[in-house]
């Protein structure tokens, strides 16, 4: 048996390990991970300090980077998955029928789940933890980038769950490097594994979703838009603005084209744009847009509405009204999040009934696209897939469900 066919099958009996572990005892050892987190900060900033140095890609910094504050971070999300209710075993359903049958919707945990991810060490504990809270097992293959971060993080958690007597191999860390662990993750532990879920660049989720023979949830980018119309506030929109693309420009929560009204030309693109400039960030903008500033602005081609920048660029284009901006959004959006600013609540309601977003917002920054701010605790990625979970994915979105269905003896006739 090889390296991750035993990963595979440590993964399967910690599984059904876990069935028997009362809820008390998984609320107990997120507790206790929590103050590991918080007694190992200085070990994990050390650690963390060796993948930083190390690493290429130097973009990818600012979602490497672990310090106190972030770790703070990662410890507040963990104490919020922990106060959440158990998911599994909640009736969604119930019903008799006339025959007397007693059907009960009822919610279970979906088994094990693979998950490969670039860059974010804190992927690691949040998704460690959201499995273990909805009553499944993971297999984490985190970047090599961030080895040393997601190898302790993960060491850290299997402790704490050895600690209080539960299979430590209900959460996984793979240590080979070797990139063809991937290739075999994919295609050949269907026996072992239930769903995939990739966390990264375009490249990875591509691959992922191309190769991968279990379910695949995830998003292949997060192709954020805003449209402005004539009514929003101004004051509100460039705050708006300002947050969504500047707050982290490397999320995929962050706005990559922004649409403004025809009519609203003159009244507020001057002053978003100036504001932009201000914050950092370049403008790219077609010719109405320009036209403001003297062509002194970068021009938009047809490559920059497809285009994910996770960086401090933001493409800006003149549309007529809320149709045309749903066209646009339609035609070059990844399904992820799509804002609207406006105090027009028709312009409104269109916006939020025709976009295909799998969130969809009015007078929200994108950058809110994210579980912790929906409530979820955490999240273990972004779905964009048109079948649920959509959205962010937390724990209850880590449940399946099947029916149990009782009676009295009834035969079919």
């Amino acid at each position: 048996m090889n390296y991750l066919e035993q990963i595979g099958k440590n993964a399967k009996k910690a599984f059904e390990d876990l069935k028997d572990v009362k809820h008390k005892k998984i609320k107990k050892v997120l507790d206790n991970y929590n103050l590991s987190l918080q007694k190992n900060t200085n070990k994990i900033i050390k650690e963390n300090l060796k993948d930083v140095k190390n690493v290429k890609r130097k973009h990818l910094v600012d979602r490497l980077i672990l310090n106190k504050k972030r770790i703070e971070g990662i410890r507040h999300s963990i104490n919020e998955i922990a106060k959440f209710k158990d998911p599994v075993g909640r009736i969604i359903e119930k019903w008799r029928r006339p025959n007397n049958l007693t059907i009960k919707k009822v919610t279970t945990p979906i088994g094990v789940i693979g998950v490969i991810y670039e860059s974010r060490p804190n992927v690691t504990a949040d998704v460690a933890a959201l499995c273990l809270k909805s009553g499944n097992c993971s297999i984490l293959r985190g970047g090599s980038e961030a080895f040393n971060s997601n190898k302790l993080l993960a060491n850290l958690f299997r402790d704490n769950l050895r600690k209080n007597n539960i299979n430590q191999n209900c959460v996984q860390f793979i240590e080979n490097k070797n990139r063809k662990i991937v290739d075999q993750l994919l295609s050949k532990m269907s026996s072992y594994i239930d769903v995939i879920v990739p966390r990264g660049g375009r490249g990875l989720v591509e691959k992922v979703q191309k190769f991968s023979n279990v379910h695949v949830i995830g998003h292949l980018e997060g192709l954020c838009h805003i449209y402005v119309d004539k009514t929003a506030n101004i004051k509100m929109a460039k705050d708006l603005i300002i947050n969504a693309k500047m707050r982290r420009t490397s999320i995929c929560g962050a706005v990559e084209t922004l649409l403004i009204e025809e009519k609203a030309l003159n009244t507020h693109a001057k002053e978003i744009i100036n504001a932009l400039l201000s914050s950092g960030c370049e403008v790219r903008a077609d010719k109405k847009v320009n036209k403001l500033f003297n062509g002194k602005l970068k021009k938009t081609t047809e490559k920059d509405w497809k285009t994910e920048y996770l960086d401090a660029i933001i493409s800006i284009k003149v549309v007529k009204n809320v149709k045309n901006a749903v066209e646009h959004i339609l035609k070059y959006g990844t399904m992820h999040t799509d804002s609207i600013i406006t105090s027009n609540k028709k312009n409104a309601e269109f916006f939020l009934n025709s976009v295909n977003s799998s969130i969809a917002m009015h007078n929200v920054s994108t950058q809110f696209a994210d579980g912790g701010e929906f409530g979820f605790g955490g999240e273990i990625g972004i779905s964009t897939n048109k079948l649920p979970p959509r959205g962010p994915v937390g724990i209850n979105q880590l449940t399946s469900y099947k029916y149990l269905v009782s009676g009295n003896g009834i035969v079919r006739p």
